[in-house]
Formats: C-alpha cells, sequence, structure tokens
C-alpha cells in the first residue's frame, strides 16, 4: 500500500501504538500469540516465498477451495511435511499470503504517494487503489478474506501482522508519526469499514461506486481528529 520512504522509520512506531490500542480483527487475538519465530535462513524464506506464491497462484484460480495443502506443496516443490512446518493449516497459509500481498502493495505504492490534498483525501485515495489491486483478483480476494474470517486463536501471529500492516498503511498516508488516541479510534473505524466493504462487494452486495461512496464518508472521520496545524 502507501508509505513515503522518508516514512518508513515511522511505519514500526506507528504500528507499535496500534497495537497498544488495537486495531481492526486481531484486538481479541493477542493474548494468545505464539513466540517470536528465529530469523529464516536464506534458504528457508526462498522456499517460504514459493509456498505464499503457490499459494497464491492457486487462490487467484479457484479461490479458496483451491487452495489444498497437497497441492501448494507440490507447486512449491516442497515435502507435504515441510509445509506444514511453516504453516500449520490452510488458514495460516492464506493470512499469511494475505499479509505478504498488503507488503507487496504497501512497496508499489510508496513509489507513488497518494496527491491528495488533505489526509482524508489521501487516505481515502490510498485505500482505493489497494481495494482495486484486490478487485484485479478476485477469487484470490476471496480466499484471504474467508481465511480471515474463519481465523481463530492459533492464527493470532499471522492476523495480528495484517492487522498492523494495514494500520501503518493508513497512518502513513496521513503523514502522522504520533497519531493520538482519538486518531487511531479513527483508524480503526476506517479499518472496519474498508474491511466490511470488501467484503460487502466480494458478496456482490455492493457496487465499487457504492464502495467509493463509504470510503470517502469514513475517511471524512480523519478531519474530526485533526489537531491545529496539521493534516
Amino acid at each position: 500500500m502507501l508509505c513515503a520512504p522518508g516514512r518508513a522509520a515511522s511505519s514500526v512506531r506507528v504500528r507499535d501504538q496500534a497495537m497498544d490500542h488495537g486495531s481492526w480483527i486481531g484486538d481479541s487475538m493477542t493474548a494468545d500469540a505464539r513466540p517470536a519465530a528465529p530469523p529464516l535462513t536464506e534458504r528457508q524464506e526462498a522456499r517460504r516465498r514459493r509456498i505464499l506464491h503457490a499459494s497464491a497462484q492457486l487462490a487467484s484460480r479457484g479461490g479458496f477451495e483451491a487452495v489444498q495443502m497437497r497441492e501448494v506443496a507440490e507447486a512449491a516443490g516442497v515435502a507435504l511435511g515441510t509445509l506444514y512446518r511453516y504453516f500449520p493449516s490452510k488458514i495460516h497459509l492464506l493470512v499469511a499470503t494475505m499479509q505478504d500481498q498488503l507488503q507487496h502493495m504497501h512497496t508499489t505504492l510508496r513509489k507513488r504517494p497518494p496527491a491528495g490534498e488533505d489526509a482524508a483525501q489521501r487516505v481515502a485515495e490510498t485505500l482505493m487503489r489497494a481495494f482495486r489491486a484486490l478487485q484485479r483478483e478476485p477469487h484470490l480476494a476471496d480466499a484471504m478474506v474467508r481465511a480471515l474470517t474463519f481465523a481463530d486463536r492459533s492464527v493470532s501471529p499471522e492476523v495480528d501482522t495484517v492487522s498492523r500492516l494495514t494500520t501503518a498503511i493508513i497512518l502513513d498516508a496521513m503523514g502522522l508519526e504520533h497519531p493520538t488516541p482519538e486518531q487511531l479510534s479513527a483508524v480503526r473505524v476506517i479499518e472496519h469499514t474498508w474491511h466490511s466493504a470488501l467484503i460487502t462487494w466480494l458478496s456482490g452486495r455492493a457496487s465499487i461506486a457504492q464502495v467509493k461512496i463509504d470510503i470517502e464518508t469514513v475517511c471524512r472521520l480523519i478531519d474530526l481528529t485533526a489537531e491545529p496545524g496539521r493534516g
């Protein structure tokens, strides 16, 4: 999604602040988070990337049901047991796939920051660009959203990372390094609305035009929380 290059360092602080206040669907899951895994070796990271690529490719072609662990392992060129060591379940895998997709969006959008005159316009533009990226791969989007919906506490670290990424993307677009509690609250409402809009669009209950209206409307909350001299 979007973060200007000069804001990269602030993203880490922003994500930590956001977790202190809770955000998106990861709010209730952080208590049971697993201990941090040791860093992957270069070979392990390459293997993990092949797995995520295979997951995304299968989901793009056939959605949630098309992502079968055995087929993912075959497409990635790894043993089934190896796949399960990286991702204990299909839900873990698809949530990690969404994390990976968000990271790609973030990197891509860093190169072309939003051009809105104020924070509300920039956030709305950012979220609609992210939405359109998902729109180009509707089966993949549906698979990832379904995985997030089905995720239980065992998937909390993966869901938590998705939540942090989404929060950081919005705050980056706002141009904030030190958001207030009121601003973080507005961000949470914006995240909930974006997620809900994605679900209603995927289910055929909302048009792209309606999604755009909803996103632009909720982003006006930013104006209500703006501090004097900012925005």
